[in-house]
């Protein structure tokens, strides 16, 4: 057992907090009881699962490389308020294909990572596979987003590139959600389409929205002028879908 926050392999651990160091190693972290063992039985590759003594004996069947740490160092490395004592350090997925299977999402610089792990947590249950993220969005892999999506980012790929390489090469028709566009109760599309979801702030982009073949919107009453970005994009996805 770890007892020394300086320990070598504890630092590396804690390290994964920042996007960088992720991306360098391409790892990313699920931290939980649940979401651990979703990402053991998911097919994706569990590097080292990072455990107290605890919680050890839960994940004895765990066959790879296993890291017990002192309580309280457990807790320099967690990402959560109420640690659950595990986490499992993940290989990303490589994708080596550019297109999607079905109809896709693409995010266009949301900036909240709560709201992107909702997102994915809502396509992967709404039957959307392929998701798109442009290089300024929220990571999908930080450690927020994993919680908020519930295990979802084990379910869908996570493209993530820049919107130019997104707009020349994901041939569907793009539909993007703004408050100016045709009501989608009254939609009709048919076949399949990428459903673009825009900044919190400022919308989609102008590069994204010239691609775009429709544009629609969530009719709103008592002088409300907007939903929040994820509540919008599950109401949109399954209405398309429909």
């Amino acid at each position: 057992m770890i007892t020394s926050r300086q320990n070598a392999a504890v630092k590396e651990i804690r390290s994964y907090k920042e996007k960088k160091f992720r991306d360098k190693d391409g790892v990313f972290v699920a931290e939980g009881i649940k979401l651990v063992n979703e990402g053991i039985n998911s097919g994706f590759f569990v590097e080292k699962l990072v455990c107290t003594e605890k919680t050890e004996e839960l994940f004895s069947s765990f066959s790879g490389e296993k890291i017990v740490l002192k309580d309280d160092v457990y807790k320099s490395v967690s990402n959560e308020t109420t640690p659950q004592g595990v986490m499992a350090v993940i290989k990303k997925p490589v994708l080596k294909e550019f297109g999607c299977d079905g109809s896709a999402i693409l995010l266009d610089g949301v900036a909240d990572p709560s709201n992107v792990g909702a997102i994915v947590r809502t396509a992967a249950a709404s039957g959307y596979t392929d998701l798109y993220f442009t290089e300024d969005c929220a990571d999908p892999f930080s450690p927020k987003a994993v919680r908020a999506s519930m295990g979802g980012i084990f379910r869908v790929k996570a493209h993530i590139s820049t919107r130019d390489y997104i707009a020349e090469n994901l041939n569907v028709p793009f539909i993007i959600a703004d408050m100016d566009g045709e009501n989608v109760f009254s939609f009709n599309k048919k076949g399949d389409f990428c459903l673009v979801i825009g900044n919190e702030g400022n919308g989609v982009s102008e590069k994204i929205r010239k691609k775009a073949s429709y544009t629609v919107s969530i009719p709103m009453e008592n002088g409300m002028e907007s939903l929040n970005a994820s509540v919008s994009a599950g109401i949109l996805m399954y209405l398309l879908k429909k």
